[in-house]
């Protein structure tokens, strides 16, 4: 089972800001939707039916963007995605958007799930599929905050240690 995800996307226009770079805000659309479509391509995991049929879902608790070089109007970008830490009630995804090449890495972002009951709005623990299904496809760094990451990936690109 793969544990990287990927897939391209083009920065539409109407994403972009006056420069022709993609807008601050729409990098994170970007990511979640090559996300949700990554999940249900690789793992069949279609996390609409499940809010529709379970009443569970998850919700974003934080994000953590930082910007590296610009996506620009029109320019096709690979979008990686991995689950980087699980616990009964959360999950930790990384995203990565890069040139379609994977020579410039223009974006990443951390964000944070939380597994909630959509009838009570409360946090809930994941059922005993979901936790075998993550611990099957997390895939661990060894940075512990997201500077180290950054850096390490900016390092990675190099061809430094």
């Amino acid at each position: 089972m793969k544990k990287i995800l990927t897939s391209v996307r083009k920065v539409r226009f109407q994403d972009c800001d006056p420069f022709n770079h993609l807008n601050n805000a729409k990098y994170i659309d970007y990511f979640i939707n090559a996300r949700e479509d990554q999940l249900l391509e690789n793992y069949g995991l279609d996390i609409f039916e499940i809010a529709n049929k379970q009443g569970l879902s998850w919700v974003v608790a934080s994000n953590q963007i930082c910007y590296l070089k610009p996506a620009l109007t029109m320019e096709s970008v690979l979008i990686e995605s991995q689950l980087i830490v699980h616990s009964p009630k959360s999950l930790m995804v990384e995203m990565r958007m890069w040139d379609e090449q994977q020579t410039a890495l223009k974006a990443i972002l951390w964000t944070n799930f939380i597994h909630v009951d959509l009838k009570t709005q409360r946090p809930v623990n994941h059922s005993p599929e979901f936790s075998q299904l993550f611990a099957d496809i997390v895939s661990p760094i060894e940075q512990s905050s997201f500077d180290e990451r950054k850096m390490y990936l900016l390092r990675q690109r190099k061809g430094e240690k």
